[in-house]
């Protein structure tokens, strides 16, 4: 069960990150270029679901991947600057803290 969740969390951090920089060229399109709104109208609630996604599995990851608090408040934290996810993504991945190796066996189900 473990390793779904950290598919999960590598694959919506990567999202977060994508959908943070379409929104900040939105709205620099928006206030600086042209100023028309599409490109914030579609990257905001994308952007905004890829955030409470990415959320959402931190929380799960902190749980089922047993992170310190320190890791996962760092996690939580990410979610807020543009490209933190993938930073910190990349970060735990180095100093194994989301290694496959690292992931808790789940126990045996009774029969």
């Amino acid at each position: 069960m473990s390793k779904p969740v950290l598919t999960a969390f590598r694959v919506t951090a990567a999202v977060e990150a994508v959908t943070w920089i379409g929104l900040l060229i939105g709205m620099f399109f928006k206030y600086v270029v042209v100023h028309d709104e599409i490109g914030v109208e579609l990257f905001g609630p994308l952007h905004g679901a890829a955030f409470i996604g990415y959320v959402a599995i931190a929380l799960l990851a902190w749980i089922r991947l047993r992170w310190t608090p320190w890791t996962g408040a760092l996690a939580l934290a990410a979610s807020v600057p543009p490209l933190g996810t993938v930073v910190f993504e990349r970060w735990a991945s180095g100093t194994g803290r989301i290694d496959r190796a690292s992931v808790p066996e789940e126990e045996p189900q009774p029969v």
